[in-house]
């Protein structure tokens, strides 16, 4: 009798598989996967220490911001001079914003698959998620910072995911897949100089079935507390009208800013 075909017998393919930590709702809800304990390991602070900094990490962020900087500069202060500050205001926010962020979670899980993108990944919330989930073959992590990418990675080797997850600076690392099945952009494209164009180079990378999670906020807020977002008119302009352009929303039942969308074919 032959031997028994691991991919066509779904019992000895569960067999075969890498087992899976249990990164799902609850357990983010419940500790943000454990951050508060790997943040302070990752910075080598104690945990009273970190809990004094966290309330104080979105001024401290903002007094590195040189203040109404030009979109050339943009790059440069989010690889060279928040360092470990923005690991702080990010887990901060993570941690304050649970409920809002595990919606994003639920719809990340509604749609990834495949080769993921997290554009932008900051702490790895949803890139760590997202490489527990069965449907994903591995989560490329792009993010300008160095200590974000160290730490996304740092945590990624201790939950058991290193081998499903990349971390690189660009899209234009060599290691990067040709198109991904799934990108995840979250409240990144508020703080790039051109945002409409990067619309462009998602669009470039997505497979033909490939679903796009994007949230944005033009806004540098009613008291000036987010001077490292972008406002201009005509850029949110440009934006928009590249997106209904080259996207097509597609629905999903959640109450939250982040919209599902897929590449219009070409006409």
């Amino acid at each position: 009798m032959p031997a028994a075909d691991p991919v066509a017998d779904p019992a000895l393919r569960s067999a075969t598989e890498p087992l899976l930590p249990d990164l799902g709702l609850e357990a983010f809800l419940a500790s943000g996967f454990d951050l508060r304990s790997q943040l302070a390991a990752f910075l080598a602070i104690q945990p009273e220490e970190l809990e004094a900094r966290l309330p104080r990490s979105t001024d401290a962020l903002a007094a590195l911001h040189p203040g109404g900087f030009s979109p050339e500069r943009a790059s440069a202060f989010y690889e060279d001079t928040v360092g470990d500050g923005h690991l702080l205001e990010l887990a901060a926010w993570h941690l304050g914003s649970a409920d809002y962020i595990a919606d994003t979670l639920r719809l990340q899980q509604r749609f990834a698959r495949g080769q993921v993108l997290d554009f932008g990944g900051g702490i790895g919330t949803h890139a760590l998620a997202a490489a527990a989930l069965p449907a994903v073959d591995r989560v490329c992590v792009v993010d300008l910072n160095p200590r974000n990418r160290a730490f996304v990675q740092w945590r990624a080797e201790r939950l058991g995911l290193a081998d499903r997850l990349l971390c690189c600076r660009d899209l234009e690392d060599s290691r990067l897949p040709p198109q991904f099945d799934t990108i995840v952009c979250l409240d990144v494209l508020e703080h790039l100089p051109d945002p409409a164009g990067q619309l462009d180079r998602f669009a470039a990378r997505m497979s033909p079935e490939a679903i796009a999670l994007l949230n944005w906020y033009f806004f540098r807020g009613f008291d000036g507390e987010y001077p490292f977002h972008f406002d201009d008119p005509a850029l949110v302009e440009a934006f928009f009208r590249r997106l209904q352009g080259r996207f097509l929303e597609v629905f999903h039942p959640y109450l939250i800013t982040t919209r599902a969308y897929r590449v219009l074919p070409a006409a």
